[in-house]
């Protein structure tokens, strides 16, 4: 299984920051410690081209981002001080997104232990999201071909609006997003189909809403899934108001790869927000899914 890592490029944040910007190494390295992946599976994403952003955002807002003249205001909405430390960063989760992609298609699973940058939009970035890895590497595989039709599983508790505002007018483009009604964002773009949940919710109410939208998926008939796997509907989770246990997201990992192996459709797996305290329950939550990706799929 290729998996794609960017966690050589970070940016220091200060004190007292929300973002818990060590899960990504953290992550990284508990594949490895635990056996799950070893080195000959990890690969350091690629630089992407800015250039190649256009596919799927504004010039002018890549040219702002890439030169570090971004008006301050969207630097604010993306929470992130604008630094060339950080654009490598979004520029490397983008890659690491396409290269993922690329490769669930050859092999039919692959990972970037980043991206799900869901928030950006078009013309700017938001809640931690700098450039749509997910829409970019969507926008790619369609026009080189590669792909005739394209399902987004978005269970990241955080409602993809970025996803849907820049892709939700394709037809060939089906988005399933399940997220927290009253939380981030509060203006939300609608999704293909939109589940909003209620504080609280847990883990067999849960994973009952997601089995029965499977037949959805299937009847779109995708030739490859974007799963975008958040941790944060976890109830030890800062952000995210839902009360899910380890085995309830275990339950919703598998479920859907379980369906996916089942129809012979590739995954491309995206890490998503996870801001759990302590941190620890983050990384085993991810850690997790992809214990369970190679084992539905038996590599």
């Amino acid at each position: 299984m290729k998996v794609f890592y960017s966690d050589t490029y970070t940016i220091p944040l200060p004190d007292g920051h929300k973002f818990p910007m060590s899960k990504y190494r953290l992550i990284r390295d508990a594949l490895l410690d635990r056996n799950i992946l070893d080195t000959t599976e990890l690969h350091e994403s690629p630089i992407f081209s800015p250039d190649e952003l256009l596919l799927a955002h504004d010039p002018n807002y890549v040219a702002s981002v890439c030169d570090l003249t971004l008006d301050p205001k969207i630097v604010r909405r993306i929470g992130f001080p604008l630094t060339a430390g950080l654009v490598k960063r979004s520029l490397a989760t983008v890659g690491g997104a396409v290269s993922a992609s690329e490769n669930a298609l050859e092999e039919g699973i692959s990972g970037n232990l980043a991206g799900g940058t869901h928030h950006a939009l078009y013309d700017a970035g938001e809640g931690f999201c700098v450039f749509n890895d997910i829409a970019v590497a969507s926008l790619r595989l369609l026009n080189a071909r590669k792909v005739n039709r394209i399902a987004i599983i978005d269970v990241d508790v955080h409602q993809g609006n970025g996803n849907s505002a820049i892709l939700g007018d394709l037809p060939q483009i089906f988005i399933f997003s399940m997220h927290g009604r009253k939380n981030y964002p509060f203006i939300k773009v609608p999704s293909t189909v939109d589940i909003e949940l209620e504080d609280g919710v847990g883990d067999d109410e849960y994973c009952t809403i997601l089995k029965s939208y499977l037949p959805a998926f299937t009847e779109h008939k995708p030739d490859i899934i974007f799963y975008l796997g958040g941790s944060d509907p976890l109830e030890t989770d800062s952000l995210g108001r839902l009360s899910l246990t380890m085995n309830g997201l275990a339950e919703r990992d598998r479920m859907v790869f379980e369906w996916a192996k089942r129809e012979g459709i590739p995954v491309s797996l995206a890490l998503g927000g996870g801001y759990s305290k302590p941190i620890e329950h983050t990384v085993d939550a991810h850690v997790q899914t992809y214990h369970i990706a190679k084992s539905v799929f038996e590599i």
